[in-house]
C-alpha cells in the first residue's frame, strides 16, 4: 500500500454545524498520531484542530490508505451521541471502489471476519476471539477492459463498485472483496500484486477505495443529513483512464 504522507495545507470541509464536522481525508493521511507510523508528520485530528482553532473528537476510523469522509465531533457529548449512532447502525456509509474482474448486479456478502492481529492492531487484541459478524452490500456500477495483460489473457477487466457496509470490522471491505476473489485495486495486503503493478505503471499507486457518502439522523435536530463528496483528483484520473473502456456484460 502506498502510505506516503501527502503534503496538505488544510483539510477540505464537506459539512459543518455547531456539533459536527466532516472532512475529506486524503489517502495516506493518518487520523491521529500512531507509533506504527513514526515518520508521519501530519494527522487529520491535529490538522482539523488547528484549522478550526478548537478541540475536535474523532468518532470513527478510516484506514490510512482510504480517502473520503471522516467525521469529528466538536464536543465530548456530541462524540458520544454520534458514536452510538455508528454502533447501532444509524449511520449509512457508502464507498466506491475499483476491483479486479467482472462482478455484476447487486448482492450481499455475509462473511464473518476474524480479528486481524498485526502491528496495526490495538494492543488489547486477542488471537482467540471468535470471528465477528461482517456484512457488506454491493452494487456494480460499470465494467472496464484495459488492453494490458496481467496473466494468461491479452487484456484485463475491472468493475467499479458501490459498497454499503452494515458492520464496521477492520479492513472489512478489503477482506470481503478478497474473499469473493475480486480484490480492490491498490490493496497490497489483500489484493492482486499483478493488477496493482499494472496500475502503478499507469501512474496510480493508491488504494482505489473512497468513502463517498454518509447519511445519518442528526442526534440534536433529528434532521436527516446526507453528505456526499465529489471525486478527488486521483479518482478523476482513474475515471479518465477508464473512459471509453467500458463493455457490456452479457447475460
Amino acid at each position: 500500500m502506498n502510505d506516503e504522507q501527502p503534503a496538505i495545507d488544510e483539510l477540505k470541509i464537506a459539512y459543518q454545524d455547531e456539533h459536527y464536522v466532516l472532512v475529506d481525508k486524503p489517502a495516506g493521511l493518518l487520523v491521529h498520531k500512531s507509533w506504527i507510523a513514526k515518520e508521519a508528520k501530519q494527522f487529520a485530528l491535529q490538522m482539523l484542530r488547528d484549522q478550526l482553532g478548537q478541540w475536535v473528537f474523532p468518532i470513527h476510523r478510516l484506514d490510512r490508505p482510504t480517502s473520503g469522509l471522516l467525521m469529528f465531533a466538536l464536543s465530548k457529548e456530541a462524540a458520544t451521541k454520534m458514536s452510538l449512532e455508528f454502533q447501532n447502525s444509524g449511520v449509512e456509509k457508502t464507498y466506491v471502489a475499483l476491483v479486479r474482474g467482472v462482478l455484476v448486479g447487486r448482492d450481499t456478502i455475509d462473511y464473518p471476519l476474524v480479528e486481524i492481529l498485526d502491528k496495526m492492531t490495538d494492543s488489547k487484541a486477542k488471537s482467540d476471539k471468535p470471528a465477528q459478524n461482517a456484512v457488506t452490500r454491493y452494487q456494480a456500477l460499470g465494467h472496464y477492459e484495459l488492453p494490458y495483460s496481467t496473466g494468461r489473457y491479452p487484456s484485463s477487466r475491472f468493475s467499479m463498485m458501490r459498497f454499503c457496509p452494515l458492520t464496521g470490522r477492520k479492513h472489512q471491505l478489503r477482506r470481503h472483496m478478497h474473499h469473493v476473489s475480486h480484490p480492490i485495486i491498490g490493496d497490497t495486503t489483500h489484493g492482486d500484486g499483478r493488477q496493482n503493478r499494472l496500475f502503478r505503471d499507469l501512474g496510480f499507486s493508491q488504494l482505489c477505495l473512497r468513502a463517498q457518502k454518509l447519511s445519518f439522523t442528526h442526534p440534536y435536530t433529528e434532521q436527516q443529513i446526507k453528505v456526499e463528496l465529489e471525486d478527488d483528483d486521483y479518482w478523476k484520473g482513474i475515471k479518465a483512464l477508464l473512459q471509453d473502456k467500458t463493455f457490456i456484460v452479457e447475460g
